[in-house]
């Protein structure tokens, strides 16, 4: 089920335009939408303070390796909290 992108009651147009952007991005998620999520970049981060567990997504997810151990960057997860942190890549294996 989507959420209502419009505001069921009368509220202020900065209100509005909250609510109509925290919609969409439940919504996104919801469907599994890249977009939607803030998270996601082309590199593991080098900038910002994170803890351990954190996980960024690949925004540009390619094919690489070479066969038969071809795989896909899914993300980068944070294995030691801190400035910027510790991360390593998280592969899915393709089978090609």
């Amino acid at each position: 089920m989507k959420l209502n992108i419009t505001p069921r009651v009368s509220v202020d147009a900065e209100t509005a335009r909250w609510y109509r952007e925290i919609a969409l991005q439940v919504n996104g998620l919801s469907e599994g939408a890249i977009s939607a999520r803030y998270q996601a970049a082309t590199a593991a981060p080098t900038t910002g303070t994170w803890m351990q567990g954190d996980f960024v997504t690949n925004s540009t997810p390619t094919e690489l390796g070479t066969t038969p151990n071809k795989y896909v960057i899914l993300g980068w997860v944070c294995v030691a909290a801190g400035t910027p942190g510790t991360w390593v890549q998280s592969r899915s294996l393709t089978g090609n």
